[in-house]
Formats: C-alpha cells, structure tokens, sequence
C-alpha cells in the first residue's frame, strides 16, 4: 500500500497547498470540540453546583466561540479537501489519458478499450473518493482518538481504561475484513470491464442490432454480465458489512459500561455529574473516529484494486518509441520489406500473422493488394507506420529503417485509411484538419475533389461547415471513407494506404479516385488493399496475400497467367459483377 501511495502521490502536483491546508484545519476543528465537553463539564460541575451565573456566562460564551470556531475549521477543511481530491483526479485522468495516447497498438490490445475506459472513469472515481477521505477523515480519526483520549484520561484515567480493551478489539475485526475483502474487489473491477466492453460493443453496433432484431439477445447478455458484477460486489459487501454492527456493538458496550461505573463514582463521591457528561461525550468522539476511520479503510480496501489497476496503465512501457537521435525526414516513398516476420504480442511462439516477407516498393508506385479474409494484408501495412513493430527481419522506407525515424516524421510521411473509418464530432472542414490544421479553404477543396467528396459536401445546406455527429452517422459510409481520404491526402504524405477504404463507393465513384490520384499524386506512393479486383486491377503491381505469406507479385496479366487465387477471384468477380453502391 505504501508503494502505491508513493507512486501516486506525484500526480497531488499543483494541489499540494490544499492537500496540507485539509489536515491543518482538520486539527484545529478537532482541538475545538474536544475543548467542548470541557467547557460543559466545568458549566455544570462549577457554575450550577455553585450557582454562579458569572461564571456560567463566561463558560458559555467560550462554548459558543469553540462551536463556531469547529464549524469553521469544519468548512475550511471540507472545501480544501474537495478542491485537492478533484485535483488528483484530474491530474490522474490525465496522466492516464497522455499516457495512452503514446500507447502502441500492442499495448491498447493488451489492456482493451473496454478496461482502460473502466480504469479512467470508476477507478479513478474511488481513488478520489480515498484521497478524499484519507486527507480529512483518516488525519480527524487519529488525532480524535488520541485528544479525546488524554482529556478522558485527565479526568478519570480507571474509568476511561474501558477504551484500552475496545481499540484492539475493532482494529482485529478491521484487519479481518481488509484481509477478506481485498480480493472480491479485484474480481468486481474486472467484471466491470466486461460490463463496459458488452456496453461499448451493442452502442457501437446499435444499428446492426435493430437491423438483425436482436434487442432481447443484447438484453439478455447484458443482464449475465450484470448479475456477474452484482454477485461480486454483494460476496465483498457482505465481508464489510460486518464492519458496522461490530463497531456499534463495541461503540454501545463502552458506553453502557462508562455509565454503570460512571454512576457508581458519582454515588461513591469519587467523580462529578459533569465530569462523566464529559467522559460520555469523550467516549463517543472515540469510538465514532473509530467507526470513521473504520470507514476509510473500508474505502481504501475498494480503491486499492482501484489504485492498482491505474498504476498499471501509468507503468506501462510503450512498445514503440523513439531512439535517440531519431532521422527526421524521409526522403521518399520507397518501401522494402526484409525478411520480415510478424506475431502479435498475445500469440503463442510459433504462430506468426506475417512470415518472411521480402518485398520491394518503388516510390510512386500503385500498389494492389489482395487475399482472403485473415491473410494479413492490413497487418502488413500497419508495420509500415510503426503501428507495430516487426518481430523479425526490418522494413525500410526511404531506405531508412523505420525504427530509426522519429515516429513523428514517419507518421507525417505516411498517411493511413483505416479499414474503420473514424469521424469525430465536429464540421466536416475540422475533421479534414486532422490532416493539417493550418490547411487553407482552397486546400480543403482540393483534396476533397481528389477524394470526389467535393460534389457531395457542396450540397449540404452548411457546406464543409456541416456538423457530423459522433462517429460520422450523419453521412454515407461511402461519404465517409471519401472524406477520411481527403483528411489523409492533406498530410501530403510520401505513402498513402487505402485499407478497404472505397468499399463503400460505387465503382465509377472508385476508378474517378484512382485517376485523380494518378493525374495529381504521381510521386506519393500508394498501397491499396481492397477486394474488388477492379479497385486493382489497373496498379502497376499486385501482391496477392495468403496466410500471412506473398503467394504472387505480378501485374494483373501476369498474376492471371501464374496465380491460380488471383485467377479464381477474377473470374468470380468477373462473371458475378462486383459493383458496390454506395449506402447509407
């Protein structure tokens, strides 16, 4: 746990003020109300016994003046505290949220969407609410328990031995259920990561669901995993909530035996009416510090799963990253591919997605690629960009090995289209600007007409000021791979990659892009994966993938000759047809 603390606590930063200030005041506050009972003790044992008035009023003005002192103190402290453990929050999601932004693909399949969403939002929540409580509940506990403690003791030390066997007591019971309860909290915040990925998947899919009727299936899944987090979280809850009838039962117990021999002092003349008042209140401010610091190991007990799970996602090492005096310029679009072999991080040794792969690209060359589904043709161009890293051999672009570039630089020179074409909420001329933020009107225009999505955009009533909602749903599939082009074409890359990305269009639609990206970009290279041979058929070489291997390179008249899978998917698709409308 101290481990955990040190770690985290680098992310208080700018708070540190309001994380000293919370406990500060929190002593204060605590120094006021246990100077009450004091002051009600000496009103009644002193200014009713003896009947004097002065003294009472001087008494109750003091009284008034610590009350009002303690629910300042009190404000004081609430309101630090709240502003220092929003702040570690804030600071926390940041850091988390920075972090996966220089993340690999490696690394985001090793953790899920679904988990790091969990370990931003939930987790992040409970360490704050711990934060919370640890600077301000935590510190008031201790420093009641042993205040209230020594003016109890300063009364009638025989008597206020009742707390000596009652402290033990609860801290045993506490560090049973820590010990017992710790572990059902891990299971709980897993299974929210399946509640989020089950969540994450049906709104992303929504309209396939409705398409296919599905809504009762949906439902149905969704209420397993639900009941799974609900079954979890009531097995730990059950452990801790043997916290609160212990504390009660001891909290009553030391009150009841306070007040019998309390009673008994008084009728035996060795203590006061006032004096066991004070005790009484004493023993209470005891025993609720320990229910509240009982409370707040509690709470640490959930967040330390919590705090652990964002340690994770805070240590964890990039797969990729610069080397030192990285190359920041790529000269030109050349690719060549040595020897490369590939497998994905959670494969097992001998089972490779890319195997020896030697190929070689000529800068402005259009490149065709094509094969069955699982034969890793966007696995192989996702190496080209350092979205993974080559397990063997080593690709070069530019005649520099990409491991060598700034990821910056590379990234800059090759402008990918993914087969999910991502929009984010926004115009349409913001999402273009991904490509180049400080890209003019007319540039926006011109990559538009290259990608033929010009027509369509100047017939929204808003023009490239058209608002797309969330993902793009506003618009065509069509209409969205061409404009995740035009975003891509604004990079002015060495190396543009279609991955499937004018599936969606019809196939004139798709030949107007091919011939505008032959007539405008002739030195940018272009890799197009696709599916209909016509999207290929005229590139000036076809790599025909087939299980993670190249099983031909040719152009579309040799491959006919020598491939018998590129010959077999031509005469399909040539006597089938293959025209694809474009729709919404």
């Amino acid at each position: 746990m101290i481990q955990i603390v040190k770690k985290l606590s680098k992310y208080i930063k700018e708070y540190k003020k309001e994380t000293i200030l919370t406990p500060i005041f929190v002593v204060l506050e605590v120094i006021m109300e246990v100077i009450i009972p004091l002051l009600m003790a000496k009103i009644i044992d002193v200014g009713i016994q003896n009947g004097d008035v002065g003294y009472i009023l001087e008494m109750g003005v003091l009284l008034i003046i610590a009350a009002i002192l303690s629910l300042t103190f009190g404000m004081l402290s609430g309101r630090f505290a709240a502003k220092a453990s929003a702040g570690f929050a804030k600071n926390l999601r940041q850091g988390m949220f920075y972090k996966i932004q220089n993340y690999s693909f490696e690394n985001i399949d090793k953790f899920s969407t679904s988990s790091l969403v969990t370990r931003l939002t939930t987790d992040v929540t409970n360490v704050q609410m711990a934060y919370q409580m640890l600077i301000r509940i935590f510190i008031r506990g201790p420093i009641m328990l042993i205040f209230s403690l020594i003016m109890a003791f300063g009364i009638n030390a025989g008597l206020s031995c009742v707390f000596l066997v009652a402290i033990p007591i609860l801290g045993f019971a506490l560090w049973f259920i820590a010990i017992k309860a710790h572990p059902n909290f891990e299971k709980v915040f897993k299974k929210y990561d399946k509640l989020n990925r089950v969540v994450q998947e049906n709104l992303n899919a929504i309209r396939v669901v409705k398409s296919y009727a599905k809504e009762d299936y949906e439902k149905e899944k969704f209420k397993e995993v639900n009941d799974e987090v609900y079954n979890n979280f009531k097995k730990a809850e059950k452990i801790v909530a043997f916290n609160s009838p212990v504390m009660q039962f001891t909290i009553y117990t030391c009150v009841l035996l306070i007040s019998f021999l309390g009673a008994q002092a008084i009728v035996g003349g060795t203590m006061q009416t006032g004096e066991l008042s004070s005790i009484i209140t004493y023993a209470w401010q005891i025993l609720m510090s320990l229910m509240m610091l009982s409370f707040v190991f509690v709470m640490v007990i959930i967040s330390e799963s919590s705090a652990e799970r964002i340690i994770e996602v805070l240590e964890e090492k990039p797969t990729i990253q610069n080397k030192e005096n990285p190359v920041t310029e790529v000269k030109n679009g050349d690719i060549s591919f040595q020897n490369v072999t590939f497998r994905y991080g959670d494969a097992e040794e001998n089972v490779h997605a890319l195997e020896n792969i030697n190929l070689e690209i000529h800068s402005g060359e259009t490149i065709g690629i094509i094969g069955g589904t699982g034969s890793s043709k966007s696995t192989l161009v996702q190496l080209i960009p350092r979205l993974y890293d080559v397990t063997q051999g080593k690709i070069l672009v530019g005649g520099v090995d990409v491991r060598d570039y700034d990821l910056q630089t590379l990234r800059d020179a090759v402008a990918m289209v993914l087969q999910k074409n991502v929009l984010f909420s926004g115009t349409i001329a913001e999402n273009l600007r991904w490509g180049d933020k400080e890209a003019e009107q007319e540039e926006l225009e011109k990559v538009c007409k290259l990608a033929q999505a010009d027509s369509f955009i100047q017939e929204f009533p808003s023009k490239y000021d058209t608002v797309l909602d969330q993902g793009g749903t506003n618009v065509s599939g069509g209409q969205k791979q061409r404009i995740c082009i035009a975003r891509a074409l604004l990079k002015k890359p060495k190396i543009l990659i279609l991955d499937d990305s004018t599936s969606a269009v019809d196939t004139k639609t798709d030949a107007f892009i091919r011939k505008a990206f032959r007539e405008s970009i002739p030195n940018t290279t272009k890799i197009i994966i696709a599916q209909r041979i016509s999207s290929i058929e005229d590139a000036d070489k076809i790599i025909v993938m087939d299980e993670g291997k190249i099983h031909g390179i040719g152009t579309s008249e040799e491959l006919l000759k020598t491939d018998e899978i590129y010959r077999e998917v031509y005469e399909t698709q040539m006597k089938g047809g293959n025209d694809n409308e474009e729709t919404k």
